[in-house]
């Protein structure tokens, strides 16, 4: 038989493509055909309509809706969440088969896709289901801010690391310190660090201005993005303006992230309840134009300069001062924390608040160079790459341990792991959640540990492997990554052995 499908989490990233490729392998096993769309945040390319058209029979595994569900009208469908797809391609495949085989027996008796559904155009995303709880639905709110936020803090990040990189290069030690007084501004006494009049097309000191002066501009967009994507979520394309424009006055308020989720929040219900008063269908036109993001930002805006703003800086303070006041135990205990948060469900809400937590942080950490955010970041990163490089460990070193498909899992969770894709650990964690899940929450908790006590920094919000040369002190974050991994790969095996020992035992007696 033939099939096609989609893929589809709400962070676009790793789920998205591992369910892909686990239907795909699935079908192909059982000597089937498969070809799967994956619309992620790198967009998607869509499947050829005669594909379409061939295709016995659909599976839409997906967390968001389907963009362009109308293109697989009428073919029966199964129809699930994203990781169903990543536990048991396999049975996926068995019931798509039992769908195509029913749909021809009876057609009336199986789920087909029905026309009606999103229509083919991409647009503007948001990371919230429907029919979903309170928490989860803030919580997704909350995503759809950080989701369009990372790739500013990536390019602000990797280009302020760069420049540093070149700058003590250019000019010694004390380059890191130098290229931050560079600007596009800068007059009068200060002419000389206007990098826009003065660049040198051979001057390595002068590249390092430029890619500080461009990672800075990136890093000042982080707030406004994060908080006009919180509204996004919560009102649609109405809670756009209000949204941004609260987070930049969030930024000179110096209220940093905390002031964006509140101007989010507070945006993205103001401008939804604007946008459901019945006015009179002469003024519905400037409605979306004019009405609701003038009404919703005058509220937005004057709640948070006068209500809001000076405590949320308040806030924001004390929790810097707090930050920059760790050191010893206080910030081993916090990377301990961030650690097991992110090794309990790879990849899942406890997993997502931990590295929001460090990406939200890059931005407070502007330019400085020993930020504890930076080595919060470090820690995050490296705790999260323990649990599918473990499993790789573990599969290799003892493979008469898990299945066939598990050990074939942990050849590509060599790769996941050196990429800081947690998920990679996923399809061990749904056959065996409590050893494996119990096993990585300990091996990631004293990576984090270890890579705070060693001082371990980073700026770039992910890239496992492929950022190393911007990790500070990287001979000690790769020692804590090591240890994490070992740690761990030796509880899943001490627990796996034994499990194996009990069943040796129990099946003695029956064989004798």
């Amino acid at each position: 038989m033939k099939f096609v499908g989609v893929t589809s989490c709400p962070t676009g990233i790793a789920h998205t493509y591992m369910a892909a490729e686990a239907l795909e392998v699935a079908a192909r096993d059982a000597g089937h055909e498969m070809i799967v769309e994956t619309q992620g945040s790198a967009g998607s390319d869509p499947l050829d309509p005669a594909v379409i058209a061939a295709a016995d029979g659909v599976v839409f595994a997906h967390d968001l809706e389907v963009v362009g569900r109308d293109r697989f009208a009428g073919k029966p469908t199964i129809d699930v969440g994203v990781k169903k797809a990543i536990s048991d391609g396999p049975g996926l495949i068995t019931q798509a088969v039992a769908a195509v085989e029913q749909f021809r027996r009876d057609p009336g008796s199986v789920a087909v896709t029905v026309a009606g559904g999103s229509s083919a155009a991409t647009g503007l995303t948001t990371k919230v289901e429907s029919g979903v709880g309170t928490a989860t639905r803030i919580r997704q709110w909350l995503m759809t801010g950080v989701s369009y936020m990372i790739p500013f803090v990536a390019a602000g990040g990797i280009l302020i690391a760069l420049s540093f990189m070149l700058a003590q290069i250019a000019i010694g030690e004390d380059g890191a310190i130098e290229i931050v007084k560079y600007s596009l501004t800068a007059s009068g006494e200060d002419a000389a660090y206007n990098i826009a009049q003065n660049f040198d097309l051979l001057s390595l000191t002068s590249w390092a201005a430029l890619l500080f002066v461009m990672g800075a501009a990136a890093f000042g967009f982080l707030v406004p993005i994060l908080s006009g994507f919180i509204a996004f979520a919560i009102a649609d394309r109405p809670g756009i303006v209000p949204g941004i424009v609260g987070g930049s006055i969030a930024v000179t308020m110096q209220a940093g992230f905390l002031g964006g989720i509140a101007t989010g929040f507070l945006g993205g219900f103001v401008a939804r309840w604007i946008s459901r008063w019945k006015v009179h269908k002469g003024v519905r036109g400037v409605m979306p134009v004019v009405v609701i993001p003038l009404l919703s930002t005058l509220v937005t805006a004057g709640i948070f300069i006068t209500l809001l703003g000076r405590p949320i800086k308040w806030l924001m303070d004390n929790l810097t001062e707090g930050l920059n006041g760790m050191t010893g135990s206080s910030a081993v205990l916090l990377g301990l924390i961030l650690g097991a948060m992110m090794g309990f469900d790879l990849g899942g809400p406890v997993n997502k608040v931990a590295y929001t937590f460090a990406t939200t942080g890059l931005g407070v950490a502007g330019a400085a160079t020993d930020a504890p955010q930076l080595k919060i970041m470090a820690a995050v990163m490296a705790a999260g790459m323990v649990a599918p490089l473990a499993m790789a460990l573990s599969t290799a070193v003892r493979p008469g341990l898990f299945t066939e498909p598990e050990r074939e899992n942990g050849k590509a969770a060599w790769l996941l792991g050196l990429s800081f894709i947690s998920e990679g650990a996923i399809p061990f964690a749904a056959a065996d959640p409590v050893r494996i899940i119990a096993s990585s929450v300990v091996g990631s908790a004293a990576t984090g540990a270890l890579a705070m006590l060693f001082g371990t920094t980073l700026r770039a919000p992910h890239g496992g492997l492929w950022v190393l040369p911007l990790v500070g002190k990287f001979a000690l974050f790769v020692l804590a990554l090591a240890i994490g991994v070992v740690i761990m790969a030796g509880i899943v095996i001490a627990l796996k052995s034994r499990e194996q020992s009990k069943a040796a035992l129990t099946a003695t007696p029956l064989a004798a």
